[in-house]
C-alpha cells in the first residue's frame, strides 16, 4: 500500500506543515501523517500570527520559502505593526486571522505541493535498524518505511485535558491523545518530561456588548508578512479591549479549591509569559484588574476568543466570572477554557540541525522540543524539513547562526540551554536584534535558502532587485545636498535645528525628527529624485542610513566573536583530560558535545573561564 518515502512527517500542525512543505519542495518524496486531515495547521489557541519577536520569525520563514507568511496574509482579518513608536529593530508585524480560512489555505497550498502525499492515521511507534531510523508504525497496523522521520506531535503525546476536577485524555478538545511514541523513545534512552499549556473560553459574539469596550482597529497601511505579493483584505475586523475587576477575581478564587493547578493534579510546568487567569490573580494579587483582548475568530463566524483569560477552573466558575466583566454581562459561552498537559523531550538531546543525537535521521520540531506558539513551532518545522532532506542526500546541514536569524537564536537557545518551561521568543533573547529586523529578513536569508534549493528564483530575483534599489537610494541620499531655503521651513515645522549651509539628505536623516517620507512630501527636490523607487526599498535605505552606527557596532561584534564560532571541537574530544574545567562545565560538555567554542560558550552553567581553559588546551 505504501512506497518507501524519503521523509515522513508525523503531525500536521504548524511545525509539521512547514516541515512537509520544505522537504517536498526540495525534492524529497514526503508523507505527511495526521490524525485528522480536517484540522491541518489548526489554530488551537488564539487566531493570530506574529507579534513581538514572533512577527520577525514569520517573516524569516517566508524569506526562506516557507508558507506561514503567505497563509497568514491570505487569511488575515486585521493587520497591525506593533512597537512603531520604537526603533525599527522592535517593529513586529501581527495579523488577526480567520481560523477556518487559515487551516483551509494551508491545506490547499500543501495539496498543490509536488512530492507530497497525505495519510490519516495515528503513529504509535517508530522503526529502526541499530541507531538509524527506518520509518513509522501506525495505529491501524501499517509499517511505512522512510529514510528519515520528523516528529511534530504538538500537545498530543499522552495529552491530558483539565477543566476543574474533570480530566479527559486528549491532544486538543474533542481530539484523541497519541500513545506509544514517548514510551518507545524513553526505552531507547531519550529523556522526556511534562509541560502544560492552556486556552481561554470561546464566546458567542452576538451576546457581547461592545459599547462597553475599547475598540482596537487595524493599521491603515497593511503590509502583511510575505515578501511576495499577496492579496490583502479590503476591510478589517476590529478587536476590543476590556478588563477584569475585583469581583471577577473573587469569583475565580472561589474555584481554587477545585483547581487542577493549585491542587497538584497538573504536574507539568506552564508558560511563564502566558499564564492562566487564575495564575495571574494569584501571583499578582495587588492588581485590581487584568487586560483582556476580545478577538474575532473570522469574517463570517460569531465565535470570539478571549485572549488573556486562559483557565483550567471549572466551567461553572469560568462562566460566572465572565458575566462580571464589562461587556460580557449577558455573554454565552461556546466552550470553556482548559489546560492541557503533554510530553516533551528536553531539546539538549538535539543537534543544531534538529536531528536527535541518539537516533540518526530522526528530527524533532515544535512543542515536542518544549516551545510554545505557532511561530516558534513553524520555524523549527521548516529547519527540520530542510535538514531531513539534506541529511539523506548527504548535504551540509542547514543551520542559522544567532547573528543571522531569530530562528537561529531560538534553536541555539534550545539545544544549548534547554528549557524546563514552554519557551517563547522575545526580542531581548537576541543580542543582534538591530541586525535581525523584520524588514530585512529577505536580505538576510533568501540567498542562503536559494543556495539550498528551497527559496524560488522569483524570491531571489526580488531580493537582488531590492538590494540594487537600496544601493542606488543610499547613493542619492549621500550625494544630494539641500539648500537652507529648501529645508528650513520643514525643519522648523518639525522642531529641528535650522541649517545655515547646504546639507546632505543622509545627514538630515540622522536627526530623530526627520523621516524620509516626510522629506519627500515636503521637499520637491527629494521627491523628484526618489519617486521611482519602491516604498520597501526606501524604508530599507532610510533605516540603514539612520541606524548605520548601531548596525556597524553589531556587525563588528559579530566579527569579533566569529573566531569562537569557527574553532571546531572534535566530536571525540575527551573532556576528562582537561582537569581545570569545573565539574558542571565538564558534565555539560559531555552531554551536549558542542561543535564549536562558540556553542560551548553559550551552554547554561558554563563560565567564561571554562571556555578560556578549552581554548588554551586546544592551542587557540
Amino acid at each position: 500500500m505504501f512506497q518507501e518515502y524519503d521523509v515522513i512527517v508525523v503531525g500536521a500542525g504548524h511545525a509539521g506543515c512547514e516541515a512537509a512543505a520544505a522537504s517536498a519542495n526540495l525534492g524529497s518524496k514526503t508523507l505527511l501523517i495526521t490524525m485528522n486531515m480536517q484540522n491541518m495547521a489548526q489554530m488551537s489557541c488564539n487566531p493570530a500570527m506574529g507579534g513581538i519577536a514572533k512577527g520577525q520569525i514569520v517573516r524569516e520563514i517566508d524569506a526562506l520559502g516557507g508558507y506561514s507568511g503567505i497563509v497568514s496574509d491570505l487569511s488575515m482579518i486585521q493587520f497591525r505593526m506593533l512597537n512603531k513608536s520604537k526603533g525599527p529593530a522592535m517593529w513586529s508585524p501581527r495579523t488577526q486571522n480567520d481560523r477556518m480560512l487559515f487551516s483551509h489555505t494551508w491545506r490547499t497550498l500543501l495539496e498543490k505541493t509536488p512530492n507530497l502525499d497525505f495519510y490519516q492515521d495515528s503513529v504509535v511507534g517508530l522503526l529502526k535498524e541499530g541507531n538509524l531510523i527506518r520509518g513509522v508504525k501506525t495505529a491501524r497496523g501499517h509499517s511505512i518505511n522512510a529514510r528519515s522521520v520528523v516528529l511534530t506531535n504538538g500537545t498530543f503525546l499522552n495529552g491530558i485535558i483539565h477543566i476543574g476536577e474533570k480530566q479527559s485524555k486528549g491532544g486538543r478538545i474533542a481530539e484523541s491523545s497519541s500513545y506509544g511514541i514517548t514510551e518507545q523513545l524513553v526505552e531507547w534512552g531519550f529523556e522526556s518530561s511534562r509541560l502544560k499549556t492552556g486556552t481561554p473560553p470561546r464566546i458567542d459574539g452576538r451576546s457581547i456588548d461592545y459599547s462597553k469596550m475599547q475598540e482596537q482597529k487595524g493599521d491603515g497601511e497593511v503590509t502583511g508578512f510575505s515578501f511576495l505579493y499577496t492579496q490583502k483584505p479590503e476591510n478589517q475586523r476590529s478587536c476590543w479591549i476590556t478588563y477584569t475587576n475585583p469581583e471577577v477575581h473573587e469569583i475565580l478564587k472561589s474555584g481554587f479549591s477545585e483547581s487542577p493547578m493549585f491542587q497538584g493534579r497538573i504536574k507539568g510546568t506552564g508558560p511563564r509569559y502566558c499564564p492562566s487567569i487564575e495564575d495571574k490573580i494569584n501571583r499578582f494579587a495587588e492588581r485590581e484588574r487584568h487586560q483582556l483582548f476580545v478577538e474575532p475568530e473570522g469574517f463570517e463566524t460569531v465565535e470570539v476568543y478571549l485572549n488573556g483569560f486562559s483557565s483550567s477552573l471549572s466551567e461553572e466558575v469560568q462562566y460566572k466570572a465572565l458575566k462580571k466583566i464589562a461587556g460580557l454581562e449577558n455573554c454565552k459561552m461556546f466552550r470553556p477554557g482548559y489546560a492541557i498537559e503533554y510530553d516533551y523531550f528536553p531539546p539538549m538531546q538535539l543537534k543544531s540541525s534538529l536531528e536527535t543525537k541518539l537516533m540518526e535521521n530522526l528530527f524533532f520540531a515544535g512543542q515536542i522540543n518544549g516551545t510554545t506558539g505557532y511561530e516558534e513551532a513553524a520555524c523549527q518545522g521548516i529547519v527540520a524539513g530542510i535538514n531531513a532532506h539534506q541529511k539523506i542526500n548527504r548535504q551540509e546541514a542547514f543551520v542559522l547562526k544567532r547573528n543571522e536569524a531569530y530562528i537561529g537564536v531560538l534553536i541555539d537557545d534550545l539545544i544549548n540551554k534547554g528549557t524546563d518551561e514552554p519557551y517563547r521568543m522575545f526580542t531581548s533573547r537576541a543580542e543582534y536584534r538591530t541586525l535581525l529586523r523584520q524588514d530585512n529578513a529577505d536580505i538576510r536569508l533568501t540567498e542562503k535558502s536559494f543556495r539550498t534549493g528551497l527559496a524560488s528564483e522569483e524570491r531571489m530575483s526580488a531580493v537582488i532587485k531590492k538590494k540594487n534599489e537600496i544601493r542606488k537610494i543610499i547613493e542619492i541620499l549621500d550625494s544630494v545636498k539641500l539648500e537652507p531655503a529648501e529645508i528650513n521651513n520643514y525643519l522648523e515645522m518639525n522642531s529641528s535645528a535650522l541649517t545655515a549651509e547646504k546639507v546632505k539628505v543622509s545627514q538630515l536623516l540622522l536627526r530623530p525628527q526627520v523621516s524620509l517620507k516626510d522629506l519627500m512630501d515636503s521637499v520637491p527636490g527629494v521627491r523628484m529624485r526618489l519617486s521611482d523607487f519602491s516604498a520597501e526599498a526606501l524604508q530599507q535605505a532610510e533605516i540603514q542610513t539612520k541606524y548605520q552606527v548601531y548596525i556597524q557596532k553589531e556587525e563588528d561584534m559579530v566579527k569579533k566573536l566569529s573566531m569562537l564560532e569557527e574553532q571546531k571541537i572534535p566530536s571525540s574530544f575527551n573532556y576528562e583530560k582537561v582537569a581545570s574545567l569545573s565539574n558542571e562545565a565538564r558534565q555539560k560538555f559531555q552531554k551536549i558535545k558542542p561543535l564549536t567554542l562558540g556553542q560551548a560558550s553559550r551552554i547554561s552553567g558554563v563560565n567564561p573561564s571554562d571556555v578560556q581553559i578549552l581554548m588554551v588546551y586546544m592551542g587557540c
